[in-house]
This record gives structure tokens, sequence and C-alpha cells, in this order.
């Protein structure tokens, strides 16, 4: 045996090109924590969604909400990993935001981001309210309705609707304090620290800017950031 096969050896995998196996129902044994991702860098929704795809894999239930994703008039309606959630067997998502963003002179009223907010927020209690009733311990079937249940809940840019006080900041401490013990709570968005969230969460990532493309004019790509 060789150096290079006796360090592959050491290895978790020993070297071995891992095979895919079906997907079947199964449930998590330690989730519960509160993730938070925020930045002015690219990849916090991304993180986000791998981690679901990661938990999606082993079988548990993944749901995503999304807030403020409206993009501009150089995204498509149809994003990229919409498609891609559609064919992952046990992850499902919806879309909270309105066209444009909050606060800019893209065509959009500041009105119609308020009104989606609000209304995604209710539907983050109702979500939250629902999985209280359910048992996050045990399988939930991988075509279930969110109502049903999740393992893991992705509230995506919900921290930028907090930011612009679209979302009262306590009112998602409050459902953070009384979400059910079992399930896995990830929150994303907003270039600002939120302090306000900081005590409350088990890991806090900031996502950092060193250099990006948009700072040179250029425009959102298909397949990287939609």
């Amino acid at each position: 045996m060789t150096e290079h096969d006796e360090a592959l050896g050491r290895t978790p995998g020993k070297g071995r090109t891992p095979e895919a196996r079906e997907i079947e129902p199964d449930s998590p044994t330690e989730f519960g924590r509160v993730q938070v991702f925020w930045g002015d860098g690219k990849g916090k929704t991304t993180a986000a969604m791998g981690m679901g795809m990661r938990a999606a894999g082993h079988g548990y239930r993944v749901h995503m909400l999304q807030f403020m994703k409206g993009g501009a008039s150089s995204v498509e309606d149809v994003r990229g990993e919409y498609n891609a959630i559609a064919a992952l067997p046990g992850f499902t998502y919806e879309n909270a935001g309105h066209y444009g963003w909050h606060g800019m002179r893209d065509g959009s009223e500041d009105v119609d981001h308020e009104s989606e907010a609000a209304a995604g927020f209710e539907r983050l209690e109702e979500l939250i309210e629902r999985a209280r009733e359910a048992d996050l311990t045990g399988a939930i079937p991988l075509d279930a309705l969110p109502e049903e249940g999740m393992h893991m809940l992705i509230v995506d840019e919900l921290l930028y609707a907090a930011n612009r006080d679209l979302v009262d900041p306590e009112r998602v401490v409050e459902l953070i304090e009384t979400k059910p013990s079992d399930l896995e709570l990830v929150l994303t968005g907003g270039h600002e620290r939120p302090e306000w969230l900081v005590e409350h969460a088990d890991l806090v990532t900031n996502v950092r800017k060193e250099k990006h493309p948009f700072d040179g004019g250029q425009r959102a790509r298909k397949g990287t950031e939609y």
C-alpha cells in the first residue's frame, strides 16, 4: 500500500467515492438551533439554500419563505434555485417579496413592499404555529404541505425587511423565543449587523464583501445571481 493509499484510509470516507442513495423521509436528532447570515457580501441566500439542500438530502423536510426577493429588471421572475428546489424531494419554497427593492427608484411603490412584508410575516407566524402542532422529532412525508410541519425553516431576507422597519424586530425575537424546540430556524439578509438578534442566535455569520462585479456596474448574471 502506498503512502497516498494509507492517507486515504485515514479519512472518514476511506478514499471511496460515495454513491447517492434514494432520499427517504427521516428525522434529525439535533435540530433546533437559530442560524443567522447577514453582511454586504454575496452568498447569504446561497449558503442557506445549500444547507437546506443538505438537510433535504438526508430526508428532512425543509421549507423556505422569502421576503423582499423581487429583484430588479435584469433578473428573471423564475430563478434557477426555484427550478432546483422543485426537483428536490422534501424542499419547498414560497415568495412574499414584491418586484423591485424597497426604498429604491426602480419603479416600485414602497407601500406595496410594506403590504407584502406584512403578509409575509403573518405567513411566517402561521408556519411556526403549525410547526408547534406537528411532531418534529419524527419523519415528515417529503410531499407534505408546509402546514404539516418542517424540520428546517429558512426565512430569506427577513433581516433586510427588519432593517427597513417593514417587520418589527421585537416580533422576530418573540417568534424565536417561542418557536418549537426542534425546529431549525435559518434567517438571512441585511447589510447592517442585527444587534437585536445576535444574543438570540446560536450561529451568526457575517458574509463580507471584498470585491464585487456590481461595484463596476455589471448586472446580475443568470446562473450565478439568479
